[in-house]
């Protein structure tokens, strides 16, 4: 366990899980922490040691001071952590567009990227806008909890949207609860990263130049702008496959660790 340079504006918590010669970085969702991924390293059975850390406001990380962009922190937190070897850069949904951002800006750092449930729903935006319309429509009442103050009703209700597979809210212990009600305020402050994609990710070019090998994972059973987004990075990226894990939804990689590492693993292979 270690804390990131000083240098960066915020230090932020990191760990490692296992012990295997394949180097992973990892980047956790929305609500949830670096200990997340402790299942996909224990399923792929001693073949990594992955590096996770926990953003801003989340685990054991401060919370964010509301200074520049949340994706661009925590993408600078990352980039920190990356080492001089090739590294295989993973990420799940808001954490899957901080891994995407690190690989564009290292691409001689990274060995493969794969990314899970990707939220980068300016795609959808601009390949089937009524699929993001209604996206949108649907995350009104979580909007209007945490236009009005209340943070938990807010947390609960964003929770219910996303988890699916998961427990739900009144299964989870007290303290995931808090920790979801302190996080939740991150949610609206992505919005400029994901529906209007201020870093120019989907800009000409940018996303076509990024020849290293991608993995998009997703579950059968997530929200449909899901596979809308992953479908159009796969049009957009080089070299990049697709994967559905069976009976999963959005929290696949938490849910479904055995699946997940078994459609890394085969991606792999194949590499």
């Amino acid at each position: 366990m270690k804390d990131l340079p000083h240098s960066l504006p915020q230090p932020v918590f990191s760990r490692s899980f296992g012990t295997g010669p394949r180097q992973m970085l990892a980047v956790h969702c929305s609500l949830a922490h670096s200990g997340t991924w402790r299942g996909v390293a224990e399923a792929l059975k001693g073949a990594v040691t992955i590096t996770a850390f926990d953003m801003l406001s989340h685990g054991r990380s401060p919370d964010w001071d509301g200074q520049g962009d949340y994706q661009d922190r925590n993408t600078e937190a990352g980039l920190s952590l990356m080492p001089d070897a090739p590294v295989d850069l993973i990420g799940h949904s808001f954490g899957a567009t901080v891994a995407l951002r690190m690989a564009l800006a290292r691409p001689e750092r990274v060995r493969s990227l794969i990314l899970i449930e990707p939220v980068l729903f300016r795609v959808a935006v601009e390949d089937a806008p009524e699929v993001a319309h209604r996206t949108q429509e649907e995350s009104k009442p979580f909007m209007e909890a945490f236009e009005a103050g209340d943070e938990a009703l807010a947390a609960r209700l964003f929770n219910r949207s996303w988890s699916s597979g998961a427990p739900r809210w009144p299964d989870l212990p007290e303290a995931t609860r808090a920790a979801m009600t302190r996080a939740i305020h991150i949610v609206p402050a992505c919005d400029a990263s994901v529906y209007k994609d201020r870093a120019g990710v989907l800009q000409p070019g940018v996303l076509q130049g990024l020849e290293l090998p991608v993995l998009l994972v997703r579950g059968a059973e997530t929200q449909p702008v899901i596979a809308v987004v992953n479908d159009g990075l796969a049009r957009r990226l080089p070299n990049a496959r697709s994967e559905v894990i069976e009976g999963a939804g959005h929290m696949v990689s938490i849910t479904h660790p055995s699946e997940t590492a078994a459609a890394i693993q085969a991606f792999w292979a194949r590499l």
